[in-house]
């Protein structure tokens, strides 16, 4: 396992969840599919989530959700049967309000190399409604605003790979 204090991440503190490409995963090219690695971004945001002790149950009582806007998706390597994936998230853009950014990069174990990244760009909403809403106070907690050191790195990291 990658440990979360590693000089390769692009961002401070990252969150990691740890996969292994399975059977199911491999595609025809014997690699990973690339839908596969927006699977793991969804168990990667899960995963974050409870590790802020929230369950999904929160989302309903709480009438609230997250709905992505808009992915940004790099595949930069090949992931094949067996590889271990450190999958790193951060939230690094928030308003505390109703939008937020969650980065994701994935690391092979083996050779440290990074293999995807991608940002997400979410709004808050309502569930019983489907409409924006203002982030609950745990949603708030949860996408709060960023520390300074990683919007910096997170703006830093922006103008290295041209996005905006």
């Amino acid at each position: 396992m990658l440990n979360p204090a590693d000089a390769g991440w692009d961002l401070p503190r990252p969150f990691i969840l740890p996969v292994t490409v399975r059977a199911e995963d491999i595609d025809a090219f014997d690699h990973a599919n690339n839908s596969v690695y927006l699977r793991w971004a969804d168990q990667n945001a899960w995963a974050h989530w409870a590790s802020d002790g929230f369950q999904p149950e929160d989302c309903r009582a709480e009438d609230r959700g997250m709905a992505i806007m808009r992915t940004e998706a790099d595949y930069l390597g090949h992931c094949r049967l067996g590889d271990d994936i450190a999958c790193a998230v951060w939230i690094a853009r928030s308003d505390g309000k109703l939008r937020a950014e969650r980065w994701y990069q994935y690391r092979r174990v083996s050779d440290g190399e990074t293999v995807f990244r991608a940002v997400t760009r979410l709004v808050c909403f309502q569930l019983s409604t489907g409409r924006p809403a203002r982030m609950s106070p745990s949603f708030a907690r949860h996408y709060a605003k960023p520390a300074a050191d990683l919007s910096a790195a997170a703006d830093a990291l922006d103008a290295r790979l041209k996005r905006s």
